[in-house]
């Protein structure tokens, strides 16, 4: 056995507690979440755990437990001299506020799924074989649409289309539209709400994705613009498409470049295909960040056997990167491909014939 570097044994055991606290504490936001008890708390009034146990109808003993353990993670504001806590503005917008650009609970529901799935994937590991999307426990799906749904909500409309090359005059005038991979149609539902002059088609192989938009489209005002059908990303039907978008979904698809090709043959002349990807640099070392570190996780439970799952399984991976993408492109018969736009947590691409 080698000796250890008993200073670096010390700071990496340090970590791990802090890790483990994180591990732990991210069920605890699943339980807030499906419980009421952020939403209760949006307020901000400060509440002793007797009042908040009330105030949800649910047990005292527990909700004081929950409490204290939110505190100790610093997600909501603890108030010694009452022995009370309260959730602050910021963090009602993390943990209670779904319509926030900031709500992040709804992620929990994906970390869910890695840990349901877990045994799944490592037979998978041992056999080289994937696990297909369909495959993953049922919170995997509306954890992604919870997750992905703020950054659509505070970019899509007001940050993406607008840097594409005449697109949004085109939406506003009345376009055609594809949502390829679309899930629970967070993505075709903001577009929907944003350009009422276009007609929008959502598709996802998913048939209870499929299901789960068309409600929630129709609870948003728009399910008469939107068409939800299922079909993959290499047989949606062609319809002369102004647009073509793909939302985080290129990676996991096992053959990115015949997707890519059948795109070019639904596209209007002068159409577009927008790919929204997750954030990534071209190389490993410019990746280990904790953005990287998110979707190298996710990755590994998700997105590659999600691929390896399907024909060829190029397995992209969720850190593909630019240069990797514009490969994949290329190889699809496309001449331009630039960046268009870009946040902390994705990278918006305009291709084009």
């Amino acid at each position: 056995m080698r000796e250890p570097n008993l200073e670096k044994l010390n700071a990496l055991v340090g970590k791990l507690v802090g890790d483990l606290g994180i591990s732990l504490g991210g069920a605890s936001i699943l339980l807030g979440d499906r419980l009421g008890l952020y939403k209760a708390m949006a307020d901000g009034a400060v509440v002793t755990p007797s009042e908040l146990a009330k105030k949800t109808g649910l047990h005292e003993r527990y909700v004081r437990e929950w409490l204290s353990g939110q505190a100790a993670s610093g997600y909501i504001d603890y108030h010694p001299e009452k022995n009370a806590f309260s959730l602050s503005a910021e963090q009602a917008m993390a943990f209670a506020e779904e319509g926030s650009p900031a709500f992040f609970a709804g992620a929990f529901d994906v970390v869910q799924a890695t840990y349901l799935d877990e045994p799944k994937v490592a037979e998978a590991f041992r056999t080289g074989k994937g696990v297909g999307w369909h495959e993953h426990s049922k919170c995997l799906f509306s954890g992604t649409e919870r997750f992905f749904r703020p950054g659509y909500n505070a970019n899509l409309v007001s940050n993406w289309i607008p840097t594409l090359e005449g697109v949004e005059a085109k939406l506003k005038a009345g376009a055609r539209v594809a949502d390829v991979g679309c899930g629970h149609g967070a993505s075709t539902i903001v577009m929907a709400q944003a350009y009422p002059n276009s007609e929008f088609f959502g598709f996802d192989y998913h048939k209870p994705s499929i299901e789960r938009a068309k409600v929630l489209a129709q609870e948003a005002g728009v399910g008469d613009r939107i068409t939800f059908a299922q079909a993959s990303a290499k047989d949606f039907p062609a319809k002369d498409y102004d647009l073509v978008a793909f939302f985080d979904c290129l990676h996991d698809m096992g053959d990115p470049v015949g997707a890519g090709k059948h795109v070019k043959e639904t596209l209007a002349k002068d159409g577009s295909w927008m790919i929204v990807e997750p954030f990534a640099h071209d190389n490993l070392k410019d990746n280990l960040n904790p953005v990287g570190c998110v979707y190298y996780h996710a990755s590994t439970f998700i997105c590659t056997p999600a691929s390896l799952s399907q024909e060829v399984g190029l397995g992209l991976g969720a850190q593909a990167g630019e240069s990797r993408l514009r490969q994949v492109a290329t190889e699809a018969g496309f001449k331009r491909f630039r960046r268009a736009s870009e946040t902390p947590f994705n990278m918006i691409f305009e291709v084009r014939s």
